[in-house]
């Protein structure tokens, strides 16, 4: 049996190398889903007829991924190794999906048919290999603590982190990419190089892409590492296989994991089809590119703070008022941000603040929505499918990258984004476009997740201490205590 203090430093051990692992798999995410279509568009320049197949792909490549996630996901539930069923995929996971961001970002020298080609198939690589590895990180969150709080903590640092590799990359993609190319960023010429000795082997915004892919690919591996050696399961994985013909019973016998995916899906495309905009609502609507990075940098410290207190809240108030208040900061933001002269910060800054803080409350939530739904699906279908449950979130996040990824790529192109070099180039129209599909079709969408959440969630701070109990009497889990 574990003495109290012998529990407190395994769960200290496993929030700190869980968390810690996470930082550089949400840089190259961030990286692929929201900098991709714009490094494809202005800074290689695919012509528009080469662009609306890459887009095709894109979206193609994402629905295909996410469907194949259930499937991944019940791959790693009858996993067994010496290792466990999470940590062999993990490693798998990150090596490869390293390697393909890097080659997504390699100058082949192609171009029409031949760029399309090896497009299609480094991007399918790359999604099948991160999905390998984002199942089974997740998944491997309920094995950790069965104790709603310590979770809440876990899955509290391991965004923290999450957004700390995602905000980096944010911040840094204008004016580090600028450096490590030797090429000044857009109204930031006075500010000296990051990286001055880089910059001579150099010579385009292109290779500094590439040197960048190839930082976050590297950083996302050793923090990998970090949790491959760190972490210690505190549940031993159920011996119970899952046979194929039952994937798709396993998410719709579940009730509450079904209705947390549906209102997860429209939440995630919301969010990331207005977070694919940021970029070009900066350089085309705001006319300062330059002014991106420092916006990304507020919202990140505001993103990180809410994150940090969010154990603070989660000790008084219910998880249901705390999504609802998430959602009132959220729809006020979007209202905000869509008024707001687009010649000054101080309302844009404002909106961009509370959609961040509520999403970061919001992220998290549904992170501890889906740890739950795995034991309501032990308790209620009498097995625990730890990676099928989690399987549904890179499913919802391809989902919701796809479709934005459509939004952005229809959008950029058919208001002549594409072809303009300026704000000056686009027309009113095609701004008013571009803030409609970033800002009121998101807005909706979220809205819409709410409405689902409040219907249908039902497992609430009691109801899961009665799912706890009766599993224990049954002989199912175990106290952390004892484990």
């Amino acid at each position: 049996m574990k003495t109290s203090t012998q529990q407190s430093g395994t769960s200290g051990r496993n929030r700190f190398a869980f968390g810690f692992g996470t930082i550089g798999r949400d840089m190259v995410y961030a990286l692929i889903s929201m900098y991709l279509i714009y490094y494809l568009t202005d800074v290689i320049n695919l012509p528009a007829s080469t662009l609306w197949w890459v887009a095709a792909i894109i979206l193609i490549a994402r629905i295909y991924d996410a469907l194949n996630d259930p499937v991944m996901g019940f791959i790693v539930d009858n996993t067994r190794t010496r290792w466990g069923k999470f940590k062999p995929w993990i490693a798998i996971g990150s090596v490869l999906s390293a390697l393909f961001t890097v080659l997504l970002f390699a100058d082949f020298g192609l171009s029409g048919e031949a760029f399309i080609g090896v497009f299609a198939f480094l991007y399918l690589m790359w999604g099948m290999s991160y999905t390998a590895n984002d199942i089974s990180y997740w998944s491997m969150l309920p094995a950790l603590s069965t104790n709603q709080k310590e979770r809440e903590k876990i899955g509290a640092f391991a965004r923290i982190c999450a957004n700390i590799g995602l905000f980096f990359v944010v911040a840094g993609i204008v004016p580090i990419t600028a450096a490590l190319g030797n090429v000044p960023p857009p109204d930031m010429a006075n500010i000296a190089p990051v990286a001055e000795g880089l910059t001579a082997s150099t010579g385009s915004l292109q290779s500094g892409y590439f040197i960048f892919a190839v930082i976050v690919a590297l950083i996302m591996v050793a923090g990998q590492c970090v949790t491959l050696f760190g972490v210690r399961e505190t549940q031993a994985p159920s011996r119970q296989s899952t046979p194929l013909r039952e994937l798709l019973s396993v998410i719709i016998k579940n009730d509450q994991l079904l209705f947390t995916a549906i209102a997860m899906s429209l939440f995630m495309i919301g969010y990331t089809t207005t977070t694919a905009f940021g970029l070009y609502f900066f350089k085309y609507a705001y006319g300062n590119e330059g002014m991106y990075p420092i916006f990304a940098l507020i919202l990140g410290v505001s993103q990180l703070a809410a994150l940090a207190v969010f154990p603070l809240f989660s000790k008084r108030f219910e998880r249901a008022k705390l999504f609802t208040a998430a959602i009132v900061l959220i729809v006020a933001g979007y209202l905000i941000f869509f008024f707001a002269p687009t010649d000054t910060m101080l309302f844009i800054g404002t909106a961009g603040i509370l959609i961040f803080i509520g999403q970061s409350f919001v992220q998290l939530l549904m992170l501890m929505f889906l740890a739950d739904s795995v034991d309501y699906g032990h308790w209620k279908l009498g097995r625990r499918n730890d990676s099928i449950t989690f399987s549904l979130q890179p499913f919802i996040n391809k989902m919701g990258g796809a479709i934005a990824s459509g939004v952005v790529s229809a959008v950029v192109i058919i208001a002549g984004i594409t072809e303009a070099q300026s704000a000056a180039d686009v027309t009113p129209e095609g701004l008013l476009l571009l803030k409609v599909a970033m800002l009121v079709f998101p807005m909706l969408c979220i809205i819409a997740s709410y409405a689902i959440y409040r219907k249908k969630y039902i497992i609430d701070s009691k109801f899961y201490s009665k799912i706890q109990a009766e599993l224990r009497e049954r002989g199912e889990i175990k106290d952390e205590a004892q484990s």
